[in-house]
């Protein structure tokens, strides 16, 4: 079993907060800790390490491994969903064996009672990865999706996507890519992120996941959750505790993981 990430989500209504980190190199490991995490409240995310693969056995196997992991959170209920990288699940050798992959997964998921996030990779596959995402969360209804808000065609993305409902995780976006499709400035990129992020939270189809360590974003999303009743989460990388303090100042109910 490659190692295991997972993102860490509070529980509850517009009060959730993320971190990632490797949790350890199987999912026994990962398994033990998700008990763990749950017993404090938290919601686990399992995310296998890898992409981009080459041949589809090897598609095949990565999906395989997601299953298992999504048998072991029913087995052990465990209050947990899955995260994938579409080119790990193929999309890199045939966009047909993706949506295969991620059709099985997210009828498991169902079966289950939990969902999958389809992880935004480089701008090679941002079209392939939201035409897999719709397809499949029309079809099943449990589906996230990752949106890169340093990319110049997301406000069009989020326009497609968020009618379908679901989970919309946005982020700045952390792929080196040329100007003709990507804004190139952090300053660019704060300004649409924030744009997004208000377009977000303003729509109540959708829940909204605020994947930023940015102070003035963040302090953005708070602001506009005093208006907004339906859930939302925040979600951060594993180690950022002045942050994750902030925040908790203004969620006292909040647990800081660490």
């Amino acid at each position: 079993m490659a190692p295991v990430r997972k993102a860490i989500t509070a529980t509850g209504p517009g009060k959730a907060l993320a971190r990632r980190f490797v949790a350890g190199d199987t999912l026994d490991e990962a398994v033990r800790a998700a008990r763990t995490l749950n017993t404090e409240g938290f919601l686990v995310s399992l995310d296998l390490l890898g992409e981009e693969v080459h041949d589809a056995a090897t598609a095949r196997a990565a999906v395989d491994r997601y299953v298992e992991c999504l048998d072991r959170i029913a087995a052990e209920g465990l209050d947990a969903n899955i995260s994938v990288k579409p080119t790990h699940l193929g999309l890199a050798v045939d966009p047909a064996l993706a949506a295969e992959s991620i059709d099985r997964l997210a009828s498991r998921a169902r079966e289950v009672g939990t969902t999958v996030t389809i992880d935004m990779e480089d701008s090679r596959y941002t079209e392939g990865t939201v035409a897999m995402y719709e397809e499949a969360q029309k079809s099943h209804g449990n589906l996230g999706l990752a949106i890169q808000a340093c990319m110049k065609r997301t406000p069009a993305d989020l326009d497609r996507l968020i009618p379908l409902g679901g989970h919309i995780r946005l982020c700045k976006g952390a792929y080196l890519e040329p100007p003709e499709v990507a804004l190139t400035t952090r300053k660019q990129v704060s300004v649409a992120y924030a744009a997004g992020l208000r377009k977000l939270m303003t729509s109540p189809e959708v829940k909204p996941a605020i994947a930023t360590h940015d102070d003035e974003l963040i302090e953005l999303a708070l602001d506009l959750a005093k208006e907004r009743s339906e859930p939302y989460e925040f979600q951060m990388l594993y180690g950022v505790r002045p942050l994750l303090r902030q925040v908790q100042g203004e969620f006292d109910e909040f647990v800081v993981v660490g």
